[in-house]
């Protein structure tokens, strides 16, 4: 029974972070559009919650000894959710400011290779899983996924407290975002490397195996 409320525990806590990032975005939208700083405090404390189930639930789940194969297809799903939902919001906040077309570039450029990386990361473990081959997370993708919460609250309080900010602030505080999305950037292709050679193996043999069927 405890086992069992341990389990449930843990898989309302991986689904919460959907509610919570979609409550981010309806606050973050409200604060930009009513021009109102009391809207960005809960906006920050639903983006701080989901950040904070990513951290617990797979700990929990370890601790309890509830791992199951369920958790580990919903946690990168709702991960997924949280970069789908959160990052084109920020991309959105920084088009209707409208101060700063570069920032602009470069955060659309970090959201769409987000987004690819993800599809095509699910792409070969797809392939892959057919010849039976290990397609659990590697330590990379885990560690991406763990610097996204934190990199995309950083990003989200410069943008929403920026106009609150010294003028002496706000030079140093952009480049420390563009520094941030710069390096989550590179790790992003990093990543897309790394998966690719590890699965390169399997979609050789789908593609030589695709031909063969298409020969007979």
């Amino acid at each position: 029974m405890k086992s069992r409320f341990h389990s449930l525990f843990v898989n309302a806590l991986t689904f919460s972070r959907v509610p919570l990032i979609f409550a981010f975005m309806a606050f973050a939208v409200t604060a930009e559009w009513r021009q109102s700083w009391v809207w960005t405090i809960p906006a920050c404390v639903s983006m701080f919650l989901a950040g904070i189930t990513d951290l617990l639930d797979g700990r929990l789940a370890r601790r309890w000894k509830v791992v199951s194969t369920f958790g580990k297809l919903a946690d990168p799903l709702m991960d997924k959710v949280f970069f789908i939902v959160s990052f084109p919001t920020l991309l959105w906040l920084i088009g209707i400011q409208g101060d700063n077309r570069v920032h602009l570039v470069v955060m659309l450029v970090f959201t769409v290779l987000y987004i690819l990386r993800d599809q095509w990361v699910t792409f070969l473990r797809a392939v892959a899983s057919t010849y039976h081959a290990d397609v659990s997370a590697m330590w990379l993708g885990k560690v991406r996924t763990a610097l996204s919460f934190p990199a995309a609250g950083f990003i989200y309080l410069y943008l929403a407290y920026h106009n609150y900010l010294p003028d002496a602030w706000n030079g140093p505080m952009l480049a420390a975002v563009y520094l941030v999305e710069a390096f989550l950037i590179v790790l992003n292709i990093y990543s897309c490397a790394v998966y690719t050679r590890a699965y390169w193996p399997y979609i050789r043999r789908a593609i030589e195996s695709s031909s063969e069927d298409s020969e007979a």
